[in-house]
């Protein structure tokens, strides 16, 4: 018997008065809780908790292993129909390409009948179903039954789902599609609207508090040579890979995003160029001296980072933005693998 499920549009992000949220309103709450310090010789000191910072537990170590309800969803937080949700009951449920399958991803990285979910023992489990690229969960292989539980991240493809399971999917939900408008699906990063929120936020304090703060704007180098030797699915691999070495760096204040394919940019708040100079380099070299691969192969990784201040005569974020662009080029004229400024 085939599954019945819901695949439902992402509503309108509420509060609990049901009005309607306001980005722009609520822009000071959007800062990610998970932002390490830099570890260097930057004089970035804030490594204790004041009182008025917000300190906040990693949810994955909080999550228990056994859900408390026989009901979830999963949530599309990367790829086609992002913020769509698919309700998971205890019937069994198979994800792939085929238009047969309870959840068709219709992408040529996913097999016809890619993964089951299905519930036994009071928990989710999710089996490989012999797919040509595999299946994920939290970057972690599956290869026998291997559990989903709360917060889980499941990759099928170049497609990542969260799941959730629990007596408040409800709210769960609400809460995952407000992140959503704020967060990169795959790296986990601020993404373009919320970086062009806090530059615009910047410049104002800039202009009002005669302030400095500097602007990184860096590419990884060859990164078509990437997807063309091993695949979209290696160069999605990276770029993951490349958010998560960079936020172990960086302090909570500053504002790191990925703007667009390859191209990231760091918001450095009361930082000036010369520091700024000190903090490309570092970032420079730690993605030279990293590790990368995919299914074990190593992938040379470097990138190129072009870094500018403030200056009072910008008229706009634009000015800004366009001035730590062109130093990017630069770096990658001058042959790449390099901080220009």
């Amino acid at each position: 018997m085939t599954h019945a499920f819901t695949l439902e549009k992402p509503p309108s992000v509420v509060n609990k008065l049901n009005r309607p949220l306001s980005l722009q309103r609520f822009v000071g709450d959007l800062t990610p809780s998970r932002r390490p310090r830099y570890i260097g010789g930057v004089p970035f000191n804030d490594q204790n908790p004041s009182a008025s910072q917000t300190v906040l537990t990693e949810v994955g170590e909080a999550r228990s292993p056994v859900p408390s309800s026989e009901a979830g969803c999963l949530i599309v937080i990367y790829g086609q129909e992002m913020g769509r949700r698919v309700r998971v009951t205890t019937e069994p449920l198979i994800i792939g390409r085929s238009p047969k399958c309870d959840i068709q991803v219709d992408q040529e990285s996913v097999s016809r009948n890619h993964c089951r979910i299905r519930f036994e023992g009071g928990e989710f489990l999710v089996r490989d179903l012999g797919s040509t690229n595999g299946t994920y969960v939290n970057d972690d292989v599956v290869s026998e039954d291997g559990r989903l539980r709360h917060g889980d991240q499941l990759k099928v493809g170049r497609t990542i789902l969260k799941f959730i399971v629990g007596d408040d999917v409800e709210v769960e939900y609400h809460e995952e599609i407000y992140r959503l408008m704020t967060t990169d699906g795959l790296t986990q990063l601020n993404n373009k609207r919320y970086f062009d929120e806090m530059l615009d936020r910047e410049v104002a304090r800039a202009k009002r508090y005669k302030r400095s703060f500097s602007l990184l704007v860096f590419d990884i180098d060859l990164f078509k040579n990437i997807n063309d030797k091993f695949g979209h699915l290696a160069g999605d691999a990276i770029l993951r890979q490349l958010g998560a070495v960079l936020l172990g760096r960086l302090r909570v204040n500053d504002v790191l995003a990925r703007i667009g394919g390859e191209e990231f940019a760091l918001i450095t708040p009361e930082v000036g160029l010369d520091g700024a100079i000190e903090l490309a380099g570092k970032i420079n070299r730690l993605i030279a001296d990293t590790r990368f691969d995919f299914e074990g192969s190593p992938v040379a990784v470097t990138v190129s980072v072009g870094v500018a201040e403030w200056q009072p005569h910008y008229e706009d974020p634009g000015d800004l933005f366009k001035a730590a662009d062109e130093k990017m080029y630069e770096a990658k004229r001058n042959g790449r693998n390099q901080v220009c400024a």
